[in-house]
């Protein structure tokens, strides 16, 4: 009788461990559905940045000394 509850004991124990081995591993691939996104998301935003910048750039022959010059 002692053996039954042991097992049964340890049968609960493994199904507990394999629903949060299942929890942590479908958390993990939503992490890196959301890594992946967010890293063609920054892929993006840099390109834009790249693209943009010469155009936001003052020239040397613009820009203002500060009022203390």
């Amino acid at each position: 009788m002692d053996q039954e509850k042991r097992i049964e004991q340890l049968e609960m124990k493994v199904a507990f461990h394999e629903d949060n081995i299942e929890t942590l591993n479908d958390e993990i691939f939503q992490q890196q559905r959301r890594l992946q996104l967010l890293s063609e998301q920054l892929a993006v935003l840099a390109i834009k940045l790249k693209d943009a910048q010469p155009n936001q750039l003052a020239s040397e022959k613009e820009e203002m000394a500060p009022p203390h010059y």
